[in-house]
């Protein structure tokens, strides 16, 4: 709430649109990142309202409920679709991530779940956050949602690995990188999974500092 501007990216967006659809009524363009094939594939599928693409419809409804206005589902997609202006690769753990490629810095970078997944070790967990902050706008923000105490997780009966973090590194590798942190919020899950033994949710909002470089 209050973030707004021209330019948003999603680093790590994966097959999934859920964490833009608030976004889309505040920025103007927005372009998604992902290192896999499969992911930007599938999303370009939903993009293009292309036959086989996943149905988000139950999902769009239930954030314009939230919202305050569950009849403008229909509203919302369209103008999403009309918003995501590119699809790229990019990799997080590289000074450039979406090298080749430049882009113009963004007003805001959300990243939700893909740093622990991409990230092998601590160090390397810095390193990509530094990584990210230069597709960012001195002053502006970074939005990112972090699995806390989480080793592993499992899908179609494979299992990925997942670095364990704690709420204090994740600030203290936010701050490292050059951003002052704005909120900072864990939320414990409780729940018995046998397909991950996730701890927590961390909901974070920093600014990069306007002297960082």
């Amino acid at each position: 709430d209050g973030l707004r501007g021209d330019i948003l990216i999603d680093v790590g967006c994966g097959p999934t649109i859920y964490q833009l659809l608030s976004a889309c009524e505040h920025f103007q363009e927005i372009i998604a990142l992902d290192y896999t094939d499969q992911n930007r594939r599938e999303l370009e599928k939903w993009l293009k309202n292309e036959a086989g693409a996943f149905d988000w419809e139950p999902v769009v409804k239930y954030v314009c409920e939230l919202e305050g206005d569950r009849e403008k589902w229909a509203e919302k997609q369209e103008k999403l679709r009309k918003k995501v202006k590119q699809v790229l690769k990019c990799d997080v753990t590289k000074a450039n991530p979406t090298g080749p490629v430049s882009l113009a810095p963004a007003d805001c970078i959300v990243s939700t779940l893909c740093l622990e997944g991409a990230c092998k070790d601590l160090a390397t967990f810095r390193s990509a956050l530094r990584n990210i902050s230069t597709l960012l706008k001195p002053g502006g923000h970074l939005v990112m949602v972090t699995a806390l105490g989480d080793t592993y997780y499992t899908f179609n009966k494979q299992t990925f690995s997942c670095l364990c973090l704690q709420k204090h590194e994740v600030e203290e590798a936010v701050v490292a990188a050059g951003f002052e942190v704005r909120f900072s919020e864990a939320q414990p899950y409780t729940v018995r999974d046998e397909r991950m033994d996730l701890r927590g949710v961390l909901g974070l909002v920093a600014r990069r500092c306007p002297s960082a470089r």
